[in-house]
């Protein structure tokens, strides 16, 4: 999981440095009220924020099981002006505000400690997720980061009109495992089976967040 995260990683530090993306900074992104700017930043920060959360003490909480982590969460299916969402676009915002030559550098320098860091990391450690109060395995919170870059990777890369970049097998496989498992708890089982073997009963969507 490890390397899987760090390949991840590697590709939000490639395109947050891309000069395609810099050339259309101010406009409007793919996602409603955001801008590339705060798009690139709101990615930035799988890698920037993933760095301060590992460097932090061990919390007392136990960790939370990976699919209750979502179910939690606010953002989930709130409206664009849940403050959960106001938030994510605030901080978007706040990390990008230096500028695009800032944000890729600072997100370079995150990634090569995150380098040095994961090599004597151990998965099942807790840490705190201090956004949200409660506690994952260092294994469940990369896999967040890998579902957020994996989504907004594409998003900045659509914003900016350039090839989404392809990320490995190594990481869409438990990127993909969780979105079915959160797909299915809002959906139903059914619902998703549908939708994957029968176009003519296919819901209309089984978004998984």
């Amino acid at each position: 999981m490890t390397w899987s995260y760090l390949s991840a990683a590697e590709a939000v530090a490639a395109l947050v440095a891309d000069e395609r993306v810099a050339a259309v900074w101010d406009r409007p992104s793919a996602l409603e009220r955001m801008t590339v700017a705060a798009l690139a930043g709101h990615l930035a920060r799988a890698v920037t924020q993933a760095a301060q959360v590992l460097r932090a003490p061990a919390p007392d909480a136990a960790p939370i099981p990976l699919v209750e982590h979502y179910t939690r969460s606010a953002w989930v299916g709130a409206d664009l002006d849940d403050p959960a969402n106001t938030m994510i676009r605030d901080t978007g915002d706040a990390e990008a505000a230096e500028g695009p030559a800032a944000l890729a550098a600072r997100t370079r320098a995150a990634l090569d400690a995150l380098r040095e860091h994961l090599a004597t990391e151990q998965p099942a450690r807790p840490v705190l997720l201090p956004w949200t109060g409660w506690a994952l395995t260092v294994e469940d919170f990369l896999t967040t980061r890998m579902l957020e870059i994996s989504v907004h990777v594409d998003d900045l890369a659509v914003s900016a009109g350039i090839p989404t970049p392809a990320l490995p097998e190594e990481v869409l496989d438990p990127v993909l495992t969780l979105l079915h498992r959160l797909a299915v708890r809002r959906h139903g089982p059914l619902a998703v089976l549908r939708a994957l073997s029968r176009a003519e009963r296919a819901p209309r969507t089984i978004a998984a967040i």
